[in-house]
């Protein structure tokens, strides 16, 4: 799916949020700042000179955009910090002239100020810099600029790049790296079987109300059947649709599936029989009615996980969950593509005897 960064503010925090592909364009760009407060900042200056465009084009992206640059880290500085930003400059630059070769990653080769631009900046009693975060999110509002449109590029390739090399190509599974995806899938497991059991209990037989009373649950939670679901993740019939979900998802599934299976046993046994499945169907409305104030937020939640990572992370849009689709968190991108996340293989012989102890229950 094309993304078009000038114009979806969705699509650039998604970028800005990545810290894993921000560190690759950080060290394929090479534009570096004066390290202040523990991170690179940038003047409205050099920001322009960059993207080869007037000082008056930056103002006007400020204007326009202030709320999602000052997120990103515009800041300006004044009294006593803008002092000590003055001083961090003014000590890089005297360096920098004294030893053209600097490469101190505190201090490094930044584009040199002018001695006209020192001045201006010893006397300005405000000044607006920009982190790397806010200069890439310059970049990606900018038009107009052949530099931007080349960042861009670059960026883009390396989100891609930096997905398929930590993933393999393997998007469709994402959402096994987590941590929480294998207690997860137990538990949805364990109250699958409780589901299926009541639906043999205490409906008629027919070999159509596991397929229907899943796909209610199934709608209920993110409003498509398992077909739609299936089509828009593109699985085959022998890819189960379940090894795909998050683990929120799986945690309401299971929910839903043990509170309905308990109201199939208590309306089953209040009137001594089986129940048809068109009667099944109406108690899950009454299920799905009384459940409703409970799960609702629960559901919320797991609506907006599930099309904003779907859309992020494996480049599928759910139609009917678009008004859910929300920028990926920071922890988001750590949790299923940093240091935290793992492969399923892994995990699984890393939890090994975990296993082994359930097995032997």
């Amino acid at each position: 799916m094309s993304k078009n960064l000038t114009e979806s503010s969705l699509d650039r925090k998604n970028i800005l949020n990545n810290n894993l592909a921000l560190q690759e364009v950080y060290d394929q760009v090479g534009f570096y700042g004066i390290k202040f407060d523990g991170k690179y900042r940038f003047t409205k200056q050099q920001v322009a000179h960059y993207f080869d465009v007037d000082i008056r084009t930056i103002d006007r992206l400020l204007e326009n955009n202030k709320a999602e640059l000052e997120q990103s880290g515009y800041e300006l500085y004044n009294g006593l910090k803008l002092k000590r930003f003055k001083e961090e400059v003014v000590d890089f630059v005297r360096v920098a002239r004294e030893n053209e070769d600097v490469h101190d990653m505190n201090v490094v080769n930044i584009l040199q100020l002018t001695d006209h631009e020192l001045d201006s900046l010893s006397k300005t009693p405000q000044l607006g810099t920009f982190t790397y975060k806010a200069f890439l999110n310059i970049g990606m509002l900018l038009t107009g600029s052949e530099n931007a449109q080349r960042l861009r590029t670059v960026i883009l390739d390396i989100v891609i790049d930096v997905l398929n090399k930590k993933l393999g190509g393997k998007t469709k599974y994402i959402n096994q790296r987590e941590e929480e995806f294998i207690p997860s899938i137990i538990r949805e497991y364990n109250y699958r079987q409780e589901f299926t059991n009541a639906l043999d209990y205490y409906i008629d037989d027919n070999k159509f109300k596991y397929g229907q009373l899943t796909d209610k649950i199934y709608k209920c939670i993110f409003k498509e059947n398992a077909k739609e679901y299936r089509q828009i993740l593109n699985l085959n019939s022998k890819e189960s649709v379940r090894s795909t979900m998050y683990s929120e998802v799986l945690d309401l599934i299971s929910s839903y599936e043990n509170g309905y299976a308990s109201f199939l046993k208590n309306r089953s046994e209040s009137l001594g029989r089986k129940l048809k499945l068109s009667e099944a169907h109406l108690l899950f409305a009454e299920f799905d009615k009384t459940m409703e104030a409970f799960v609702s937020p629960l559901r919320e939640k797991a609506r907006s996980l599930m099309a904003s990572r779907d859309l992020a992370f494996r480049d599928a849009l759910h139609e009917k969950l678009k008004e859910y689709v929300d920028a990926v968190s920071s922890d988001d991108f750590e949790k299923f593509l940093g240091e935290r996340s793992m492969d399923l293989e892994k995990r699984l012989e890393d939890n090994k005897d975990v296993f082994e102890r359930l097995k032997d229950r």
